[in-house]
């Protein structure tokens, strides 16, 4: 299964997806376990300690501590994992209009963490972009 390269192919067909609920991000201590109750959508190991993405209600219902709240853009396209230059292109032009944004690749599928509050910002910004004709 191999995702698409070209960076213009991939922008003309992102077709974003604004995911429901509020994401944020946590983290536990390295040596400690996720603890069984947590289901996090995403989960990275790093020195310092674990990170864990989940919905707000389910961090604040365990407990935790968290950071960034934010919304979750999938962009539909299936992008190669080795494509250049896509999230280059759609990370400038949030920085532009001043949206931070958390990337994350999955093995069919971009996804985007913003500011839960420039969601929709973040949305017409990217539509604007997959609708925008090649130079």
């Amino acid at each position: 299964m191999k995702g698409e390269r070209d960076p213009t192919a991939l922008l003309r067909h992102m077709k974003p997806e604004l995911r429901p609920g509020t994401f944020v991000f946590c983290t536990i201590a390295a040596n400690e376990g996720v603890p069984a109750a947590l289901n996090p959508l995403l989960m990275f190991r790093e020195q310092e300690g674990t990170t864990l993405v989940m919905p707000r209600e389910e961090a604040e219902a365990a407990g935790l501590r968290y950071a960034f709240p934010s919304r979750l853009i999938t962009l539909t396209v299936h992008s190669a994992l080795d494509a250049v230059g896509f999230l280059a292109a759609i990370t400038a032009r949030l920085a532009e209009a001043g949206i931070s944004v958390n990337a994350v690749s999955a093995f069919h599928h971009d996804h985007l963490f913003v500011p839960a509050d420039r969601a929709d910002e973040a949305m017409m910004l990217l539509q604007e972009m997959s609708d925008a004709k090649p130079l």
